[in-house]
């Protein structure tokens, strides 16, 4: 759904010092395939140790229902560290604290298609619809980070096309060559 290059989330993991697990998946994905490779990711976690996934998951009750289910009976304890946070008190906080994002996808049922490869900043949302959520916890937009005080130094984005796809419009962005 986010559409981001592998190689620009590989560098995300790393200036994050974290490792990457990528679960590939078909396009289009049916949920029993979807759950299957889930479900073998669950038990390899396990396998290597992992006592809990923390969810970015906000106010969702089915979506986090979801992930609850698919953890059950694993050992793994799912932990929603923001969830019922206020989310435009959220966002605001997330962008004075340094959080450097891009939209890479927006659904244009919901809000403007033109907000596609915009700034995830303050003025993005002062625009915001109020319909919208600030976070895009319903599915409005999608957002790549490029900076912040998670990384150990911001990632160099260089904007490619923006195109629909199956209803959604979506912005390319690659790693700029860094000199390195």
């Amino acid at each position: 759904m986010h559409a981001t290059r592998r190689a620009v989330m590989e560098a995300q993991a790393d200036v994050a010092g974290l490792p990457l697990e990528v679960i590939e998946i078909p396009y289009p994905c049916p949920n029993e395939i979807y759950e299957a490779r889930l479900g073998a990711f669950v038990e390899k976690a396990k396998a290597q140790g992992v006592e809990a996934m923390a969810f970015g998951d906000l106010f969702l009750e089915d979506i986090r229902a979801d992930r609850e289910k698919n953890l059950e009976g694993s050992g793994i304890k799912p932990v929603f560290p923001i969830w019922q946070k206020p989310t435009a008190e959220l966002a605001r906080k997330m962008v004075a604290a340094g959080l450097r994002a891009r939209l890479v996808s927006v659904d244009p049922k919901q809000i403007d298609g033109g907000f596609v490869g915009r700034e995830f900043d303050e003025a993005f949302l002062d625009e915001l619809p109020e319909s919208a959520d600030p976070c895009g916890e319903n599915g409005e937009f999608h957002t790549c980070v490029y900076a912040g005080p998670m990384f150990s130094r911001p990632l160099v984005l260089e904007a490619g096309e923006r195109v629909e796809r199956d209803g959604f419009m979506f912005a390319d962005f690659k790693l700029a060559d860094q000199g390195t």
